[in-house]
């Protein structure tokens, strides 16, 4: 491809991205006009000074000559002159009080609007998206680009308008002064034109570099603050600080690296401009002495050059500007264009209340087109008021399989049926509605213990709330509390223990009431004693519905009615906790292992199986 085709590619590409910018402005129609009347008015204002001064100039000169012969009124021109000026500048500076305030006003609700829409698009987004888009990555295009695109509307957008207006109405006055001058705009203009448009095609990969930096640097940042008892714990203070400083090394020399380009452009337009105003200022002058123009049309020229000056001079800026926003633009696009790998169908209906019986048929499942499959040939079968244990290595594909019913990921292959309902046919809400997940890795928000419990069902009364945290054995610590549920816990739910927190999540899922109840490993981090008080809670609750649990100990099996074990993506083993040990297969193998080490934790006794995660819940 020719260079000068590709010059046209990028310009016509960065234009769309522009465009799809300042669209987030068009609603606000009365703002815009508000703004465009402002930006016109004040530019009118400032062909009024230039005329002003060079008309002036003219009539001081007529004056001095009558003077010279006949009287003349040089002090009453003079103070008409400075009244003049100072009231040109009162207007200009209502004016671009009307531009500044009300171009703010617009880009203030464009960036609203634009963060909405991001995090309408974050929150419609599949696992897939988070497996590839870091949390800090997305925060940075929140924060940080919707800033340069907001800066963009409130300053960058008037100024080229403002700029072209007032080149276009210097080259009418040029012309109509006298022609040749307006040819000398004409011929010069255009290199400073293209000058700040290549800049832009320059600058807008370096933005880009310079943004993704920016992420990597809140990324790190981020990281630190979230483990900073782990660091300490370690004694790495020293090495996150080095990698840190290296983040930021690197930022601070791409920063630099436009800061060059910048350094360079600007001060090369404003020396075209000059060269311009001094072939003007010569051949301005050739014609008064050929007396084809007046000293105050010369003067008034000038004076149109000299504020073009400042016009320009803001284009260099303006390139810079321009290259923010479009590599900014991009960042943001990429997420407002993000389609979700799970979406409802067009004709999705709604998923009736059944037994909650579960089936999967053949079902597969790899995280990316081109990657190697977690799952393969699963075909297995829930039924309602029965509990199915999923164990197995780790990698084997358990939390994998489990993610695959509450439709987090997609099947690859296969299906996944509820009630002989495959779920890709019904709603994600009354699909979600029914299946309540009690994950591991418990995420609690800043806010009140009753607003953490009733998160699901924000409708609930005082009464259901209580009623689940008694079922989840969490009521007598929440009352001992000087503020009970509404005692407010920290970020994360860090005032809170391990065991806490989990009891709280299983409280936050039984007031679902879901038919279908998943414990990932959800006992994991509580004591033996909070444990048995659970195990006695769900005993009751787990009647009736369709559960499955993920447990790393198996000796808490026992009462199970199936086991699957999951080898390298497969059913390796199905069966009860007495048939899995008599096959002497894998089961037999992780279970004795598992005995070996507790035997050797607990200084030999024999494990027992009264105190596993089912055995009282028969």
């Amino acid at each position: 491809m020719p260079s000068s085709e590709k010059f046209l590619t990028k310009v016509r590409y960065n234009l769309r991205i522009l465009y799809r910018a300042v669209s987030f402005s068009f609603p606000y129609r009365r703002d815009i006009i508000a703004t465009s009347a402002s930006l016109l008015l004040n530019t009118l204002v400032m062909f009024l000074l230039p005329w002003l001064l060079g008309r002036s100039f003219d009539l001081i000169r007529e004056e001095a000559d009558a003077a010279n012969s006949a009287g003349g009124n040089i002090v009453g021109i003079l103070l008409l002159i400075a009244g003049g000026v100072m009231i040109t500048g009162l207007l200009r500076g209502g004016f671009m009080f009307g531009v500044t305030y009300y171009s703010q006003i617009l880009s203030q609700k464009a960036a609203y609007d634009i963060r909405n829409k991001m995090y309408d698009s974050i929150q419609r987004q599949s696992f897939h998206f988070y497996d590839h888009v870091k949390t800090a990555e997305i925060m940075s295009r929140a924060t940080a680009d919707v800033e340069s695109l907001r800066m963009f509307l409130s300053f960058g957008l008037p100024r080229p308008i403002q700029t072209l207006a007032f080149f276009l109405g210097v080259m009418v006055i040029l012309l109509v002064i006298n022609w040749q001058l307006g040819l000398i705009v004409c011929i010069g203009m255009p290199l400073i034109a293209y000058r700040a448009i290549s800049t832009s095609a320059r600058l807008r990969p370096v933005w880009q570099s310079i943004q993704q930096e920016l992420a990597r640097v809140t990324i790190v940042l981020q990281e630190n603050l979230s483990a900073a008892k782990l660091i300490r714990s370690f004694g790495r203070q020293d090495y996150e600080q080095d990698k840190f400083e290296r983040n930021l090394d690197d930022l601070y020399r791409k920063n630099m690296h436009a800061n060059e380009v910048q350094a360079f452009n600007t001060p090369l337009m404003t020396l075209i401009l000059y060269l311009i105003v001094g072939a003007t200022l010569l051949y301005g002058g050739y014609e008064i002495m050929n007396g084809q123009l007046t000293g105050g049309e010369l003067t008034q020229s000038i004076f149109y050059m000299l504020m073009l000056t400042e016009q320009v001079r803001m284009l260099g800026w303006m390139g810079n500007l321009f290259a923010r926003v479009v590599a900014s633009g991009e960042r943001i696009f990429e997420i407002l264009d993000a389609v979700p790998m799970v979406t409802d169908k067009i004709d999705a209906t709604e998923l009736p209340r059944g037994e909650g019986l579960v089936k999967f048929q053949g079902v597969s499942f790899a995280y990316g087109d081109g990657q190697s499959p977690v799952l393969e040939g699963i075909n297995l079968e829930a039924h309602p008021g029965k509990v199915t244990a999923i164990v197995g290595l780790t990698g084997s594909g358990k939390t994998s399989l489990i993610n695959l019913m509450p439709r987090f990921y997609d099947v690859t292959a296969g299906r996944v049926l509820i009630d002989d309902v495959d779920i890709r046919d019904v709603t994600l809400e009354s699909l979600r509605r029914q299946i309540g997940v009690v994950q591991q890795d418990v995420f609690l928000f800043s806010a009140s213990l009753r607003d953490n419990i009733a998160y699901g069902y924000i409708d609930a009364s005082m009464e259901e709330v209580v009623a689940a945290a008694k079922a989840a054995q969490l009521h007598d610590f929440i009352m001992s509390l000087a503020d009970g549920y509404e005692t407010w816990i920290g970020e994360r739910g860090v005032t809170l223990s391990g065991g806490q927190r989990q009891r709280l999540a299983i409280a936050r899922t039984l007031i679902l009431n879901p038919q279908i109840l998943i414990l990932d490993d959800s006992l994991s981090s509580v004591d033996t004693e909070t444990e048995h008080l659970i195990q006695l809670a769900l005993k009751g609750l787990m009647a009736g519905r369709t559960s499955f649990v993920i447990a790393q100990r198996l000796a808490g099996l026992v009462e199970a009615d199936q086991i699957v074990v999951l080898h390298q993506g497969a059913i390796a083993e199905l069966g009860t906790h007495d048939s899995l040990l008599s096959s002497g297969g894998l089961y037999k193998e992780i279970y004795d292992l598992q005995a070996l080490h507790e035997a050797d934790a607990i200084g030999g006794k024999e494990l027992t199986d009264s105190e596993g995660v089912l055995g009282d819940m028969r």
